[in-house]
């Protein structure tokens, strides 16, 4: 019974360690962040989902990306 019990806590740990969080520095001038991220009340964002993002630096977001506020854009 004892490897049963190990294949099943493995299986259960597995799935957790692949969900890694995304973090972001909080964009200059920004005290808030973009949309899909949690506030951390730190200099930093998290999302329990990988986005590909970049900060706007002030600039519109180029093409096949989308502004989700807070200072940046993320890949569509």
């Amino acid at each position: 019974m004892r490897p049963s019990l190990l294949v099943l806590l493995a299986l259960l740990v597995a799935p957790s360690a692949a969900l890694a969080q995304k973090k972001i520095p909080k964009a200059q001038g920004h005290n808030q962040c973009p949309l899909g991220y949690v506030n951390t009340l730190g200099t930093s964002c998290v999302s329990p989902i990988y986005y590909k993002v970049a900060p706007t630096n002030g600039e519109a977001c180029k093409e096949g990306w989308m502004n989700i506020g807070a200072g940046y854009c993320r890949k569509k």
